[in-house]
């Protein structure tokens, strides 16, 4: 151990007549240990909510989405699909029609978007098997009779639809209810034009966690709205799953490299740019406001130094005039400052560590004492706090937290070195 570290640690360890610097230097430790707990916990809940986002999204989404540049349908979608599955990464690859249509249910009208699908291939490209809370997705294949309302109608197959949880509320329909859907472009008929109209009855219901999805869309078999929308073999495009989905933008430009004009590949990243880009820059902002707390007590750190000088200024005198040089003066206060951010980080860390893991169970406690409730599922859509600690951010928080409190002694460090040997002596 070099002396400057053996005295600079003895100057932390006040006597009983330095008692006010010693807890100074609690302060100041308890204070960057506060500002590293902060960052690491509100980092880590940011992440979970991302990543329970992205999740999200992906559960009815999937991975990269192949379709025509001028909006066209897509023909031929078969060799397509045995195209896109040849690129390495590719899990699997299905067909699928997107449109806007308008649901009625007595007076009760909703104007959502449809997804036609094929129900054995849509579950190898997202988790809509997953998401659902009645039935299931191939229930859309098994064709329901239903009487018919008009008097003298015998009964009738009727294809069948899933819906959206907040949209079967919107509407008032449950499972085995029927439902009018009206396409917003009309077909020519001998009498005019008539908007295209059919009925289907509800098989089952999906909830994504997302209100959006949940309260705007629906699913349907991909032939009927091929016959629906008279589209006949296309289709709106290719949904794909590929093994990593962080390297999902890679694989879409080996998509588009084999596929070529006139087709457009969008990963999920891309179609979701300005929604992940706002949750970052939300990070960053979070990142920079809670980093002030450590800047606080940097502050302290600066005044319990500056008392440490005017305290020891007989010592460092002498120090001085036994050959003490002035870096070395400059380390012994240095020293100090990084002393009091080393334990300040690790304590931060290891109770930022600690709570992150048990997030939930706080919350729960807290709502129990106060009897409120943090998070009401009917306006967040979470039945917990999502977090995940990313030790990279970690990493990060504990550089910067360092850096700036070794700053933070660099100026105190630099007066006490520069501390004359007369002045240090003269009353002595």
């Amino acid at each position: 151990m070099s002396y400057e570290l053996f005295v600079s640690i003895r100057h932390l360890s006040a006597k009983k007549s330095q008692k006010f610097i010693s807890l100074n230097t609690w302060i100041s430790i308890a204070g960057v240990g506060l500002g590293v707990m902060a960052l690491i916990v509100v980092i880590a809940v940011m992440s979970g909510f991302s990543k329970d986002l992205r999740d999200k999204i992906l559960g009815t989404n999937s991975h990269v989405v192949v379709s025509s540049m001028n909006r066209a349908m897509v023909e031929n979608y078969d060799g397509i699909v045995k195209k896109v599955r040849s690129v390495k990464g590719v899990i699997a690859a299905a067909p699928f029609i997107m449109n806007q249509v308008m649901l009625i249910n007595g007076d009760r009208v909703s104007g959502i978007v449809v997804r036609g699908i094929d129900p054995e291939k849509e579950e190898t490209v997202s988790d809509l098997g997953k998401n659902m809370v009645s039935g299931t997705v191939s229930d859309l294949k098994t064709k329901s009779s239903v009487s018919g309302e008009i008097k003298g109608r015998e009964k009738k197959n009727r294809a069948g639809i899933i819906l959206g949880k907040e949209l079967s509320r919107r509407l008032g329909v449950e499972v085995g209810d029927i439902v009018s859907m009206v396409s917003p472009v009309s077909r020519v008929t001998p009498v005019g034009l008539i908007p295209r109209m059919k009925l289907f009855k509800v098989v089952g219901v999906f909830e994504s966690g997302m209100y959006e999805y949940d309260a705007n869309l629906s699913f349907i078999l991909l032939k009927s709205a091929q016959k629906f929308f008279s589209m006949k073999n296309g289709v709106s495009g290719i949904e794909v799953r590929v093994a990593d989905i962080e390297q999902a933008g890679n694989i879409a430009s080996a998509i588009q490299k084999e596929l070529g004009f006139p087709y457009l590949v969008r990963d999920w990243m891309r179609m979701n740019k300005n929604l992940f880009s706002a949750l970052k820059l939300e990070k960053i902002v979070m990142f920079i406001i809670l980093i002030l707390i450590i800047f606080v007590a940097a502050f302290n750190i600066v005044s319990t130094l500056f008392m440490l000088v005017m305290e020891k200024a007989k010592e460092v005198a002498i120090l001085k005039s036994m050959g003490a040089s002035c870096s070395s003066i400059m380390k012994i206060y240095s020293y100090q400052g990084l002393f009091i951010g080393l334990v300040g980080t690790f304590l931060g860390c290891a109770v930022g560590f600690v709570i992150v893991p048990n997030l939930n169970e706080i919350v729960s406690s807290i709502e129990s004492i106060f009897g409120i409730v943090a998070f009401p599922s009917d306006i967040y859509y979470l039945d917990r706090l999502p977090s995940k600690i990313q030790y990279m951010d970690s990493f990060l928080i504990v550089i910067f937290s360092v850096v700036i409190c070794l700053a933070a002694s660099l100026y105190p460090a630099w007066r006490a070195s520069k501390l004359e040997l007369v002045d240090g002596l003269r009353y002595e």
